[in-house]
């Protein structure tokens, strides 16, 4: 039996708790502390917190609210968005996160990889990456809430990241956000087979035999976010997060 982490990503617009579908449409879904302090309860391993205005707004992290949020959490926190700076890591390391996930800055600047591995540790750094297929049907990488394309193949981006110093890649797939269709395996797959650091997958996770799934095609973590807020299929607004025994029944015991 060998555990993995199942981790839920909140992502934040103006301070409140939202839910996009294909990164649009975000639906608001409560006080992301009360969703903290919910996890809690249900002993989760870790969590991601996404503010995913801050880069679109050109502001900084929102320092306030993530204090707010790290002194409720009791487990392992990453926080992204607005970050592009070495003072802004050191800044939310302070407040108490124990990850930066960082995105839109890294597709102009790997030397800030470079530069926050080195000093503050390639574990603490967390490169993420939003994936979406071209109308060839071609995965291509995109940042700033998908509004933006890199210039570089996608494979050859994620293969720098890991050069840079990246300790894991967060691997979003834009078309399948918040649509309960399951993860994209056979990208996860493609990437797994192209580096060495761990990879979280994360978008359209609709069970928990989804998580299964794609740890068999090289994954090292699972992330889910409309998984771990909706319940049932009029999607009513429901924190929640499976028992370590259901996990270990149906996911860690078949590894």
């Amino acid at each position: 039996m060998r555990r993995i982490r199942v981790i839920p990503v909140l992502t934040l617009q103006n301070e409140k708790l939202v839910k996009t579908i294909r990164f649009k449409n975000p639906n608001y879904i409560g006080d992301p502390i009360n969703a903290v302090k919910i996890f809690n309860e249900k002993e989760v391993d870790e969590i991601v917190i996404l503010d995913i205005t801050a880069t679109k707004e050109k502001r900084q992290p929102n320092y306030k609210k993530i204090e707010e949020i790290a002194e409720e959490a009791f487990m392992p926190f990453a926080y992204g968005g607005g970050i592009t700076s070495l003072n802004q890591i050191e800044h939310l390391f302070k407040l108490g996160i124990e990850k930066v996930v960082i995105n839109s800055a890294l597709a102009t600047n790997l030397n800030l990889l470079r530069e926050a591995s080195n000093i503050f540790g390639s574990q603490s750094i967390v490169a993420s990456v939003d994936v979406k297929k071209n109308w060839l049907g071609k995965q291509t990488a995109y940042t700033n809430s998908k509004s933006e394309k890199i210039n570089l193949p996608l494979f050859e981006y994620v293969k720098k990241l890991e050069e840079n110093g990246a300790g894991e890649l967060f691997i979003n797939s834009i078309d399948l956000d918040g649509t309960y269709l399951g993860y994209d395996n056979v990208l996860i797959k493609s990437i797994s087979e192209l580096v060495d650091i761990p990879i979280i997958a994360c978008g359209g996770a609709s069970k928990i035999t989804d998580f299964y799934e794609v740890m068999q095609h090289g994954a090292s973590a699972v992330a889910a976010g409309s998984l771990f807020v909706y319940q049932g299929a009029q999607k009513g607004i429901l924190i929640n997060y499976p028992t370590q025994e259901k996990l270990a029944e149906e996911v860690y015991k078949k590894l």
